[in-house]
This record gives C-alpha cells, sequence and structure tokens, in this order.
C-alpha cells in the first residue's frame, strides 16, 4: 500500500514536470513599484504617532522630541519626492506638477465644538480632546 501510494506521488511529480508548461501556471499577482516606499511612509507616520505620544507622556526631553521629529520628518520628505519622481517617470503625474504642490480644496469653516486648550475642532462633542487630551468643557479640572 505505501508503494503504491508512494509510486502516484512519484508519477504525479514527473507529469507536473514534464507536460505543464510556464504559460499554463497562472501570472503571479503583479508587485506595485510603489510598494516598499508606501510601506516606508506608513512606518514613518507610526513612528511619528509613537513620538508624540511618548513626548506627551513624558518620557523624551523637548530636545529629544524636536531632533528626532525632525530626522522623522526628513526622511518623510525624502519617501514622498522619491515617490513623485517615480510617479512623473511611469507617467502617472504629469510632468511639471508635483502631488506635494497640487492645488488643495478651500479650507472649509470652523464647525462643531472648539477644544478651549488647542483649538481643535470636532463634528461631534467630546468628552476629551482628541489632539491636546484634556477635558473638552471649560469648567472642568485637568
Amino acid at each position: 500500500m505505501l508503494v503504491v501510494a508512494a509510486a502516484i506521488l512519484i508519477a504525479g511529480a514527473l507529469f507536473f514536470v514534464f507536460f505543464v508548461r510556464e504559460k499554463d501556471l497562472p501570472a503571479p499577482a503583479p508587485q506595485s513599484p510603489f510598494q516598499h516606499l508606501d510601506d516606508r511612509k506608513a512606518a514613518i507616520y507610526e513612528n511619528l504617532r509613537d513620538l508624540q505620544f511618548e513626548y506627551r507622556l513624558g518620557k523624551l526631553s523637548e530636545e529629544d522630541y524636536q531632533k528626532t521629529k525632525a530626522e522623522l520628518q526628513r526622511e518623510l520628505a525624502r519617501i514622498l519626492a522619491e515617490i513623485d519622481a517615480l510617479k512623473q517617470k511611469l507617467g502617472v503625474l504629469p510632468r511639471g506638477r508635483s502631488a506635494a504642490v497640487a492645488p488643495s480644496p478651500a479650507p472649509t469653516p470652523a464647525r462643531g465644538f472648539t477644544c478651549p486648550h488647542c483649538g481643535a475642532t470636532f463634528d461631534r462633542e467630546l468628552k476629551y480632546c482628541g489632539e491636546c487630551g484634556k477635558p473638552m468643557t471649560p469648567g472642568a479640572s485637568t
């Protein structure tokens, strides 16, 4: 019984090697030329969020925070410039036009609820500010 199973397995392998052509196999999913840059960009954004969180908790000094933030922002600018250059090279972005200088829509007027501490605005009423973390009610204690 074991010999029969081994013979069938060997016959199947030989059939695949000799009779299945490369063009019969499905094409692999295309790899985006931007994938590695998008992954690095996402990692930098996550690092910036973590850095800000640790600074707000008091784990970093002002000097360390500003130095590390500036380094991450320089790296992010370099990655974004590489993405723009690759888009222009591939014809995705018209020549002479950069995604960084694309016209932005007119800012919408502030509406909703405004934090009395940092001035951030929100569409709905919150108990604590999503930007600075302080209570949204002016009379509440910190």
